[in-house]
């Protein structure tokens, strides 16, 4: 149904705190799915780690959309009246549901592939010998004994938060909407 105004600032304020929390948390686990290891496993020629890039790269440019979204969200909760602003929170509302979707799909793809194929692409650096040789070294640069199982978490972390931004984009742009 529809909202007084002080209702519609309420909600607002907590979808947009909401969205800027969750936002943070999936960049975060981006930046951990980078760090730890996509950096050492992209080659330019492996369609499967390039796979696993563009969908981590979504993954940021979701999750800053989101924040974008959250702080918008924010504004328009203190600051009802500009039409200006209630656009721009419609817009990132709607551009942030769509890159998660995307991200959403990517990830689902990446988890996909990364169990069809035992976590093979993940392990492409390392040699056989080297992997079950030593956790870390010059030929190895990073501990295979946990990469699979580290990453698989990381983007089932990323998937749950991926389906929360959406949710609460569609929430932040149903209110906006509703203000427009």
């Amino acid at each position: 149904g529809h909202l007084d105004p002080s209702s519609h600032q309420r909600v607002l304020m907590k979808t947009g705190l909401i969205l800027l929390i969750i936002g943070h948390l999936n960049f975060i686990t981006a930046a951990l799915v980078h760090g730890t290891v996509l950096r050492f496993v992209l080659s330019p020629r492996d369609v499967i780690s390039l796979q696993y890039a563009l969908t981590n790269a979504a993954s940021v440019i979701s999750a800053l959309l989101t924040i974008s979204c959250g702080i918008a969200a924010l504004m328009l909760s203190r600051y009802l009246t500009p039409a200006t602003l209630k656009w721009v929170v419609l817009t990132l509302s709607t551009s942030s549901c769509l890159g998660c979707l995307s991200c959403l799909l990517g990830l689902a793809v990446s988890i996909g592939l990364t169990l069809g194929n035992q976590g093979r692409a993940l392990l492409a650096p390392c040699t056989a010998t080297n992997a079950t040789l030593a956790p870390v070294s010059r030929e190895c640069p990073f501990d295979p004994t946990r990469v699979y199982s580290s990453t698989l978490s990381l983007w089932a972390i990323s998937l749950l938060l991926d389906v929360m931004e959406i949710v609460f984009g569609v929430r932040c742009l149903r209110l906006t909407a509703d203000l427009l």
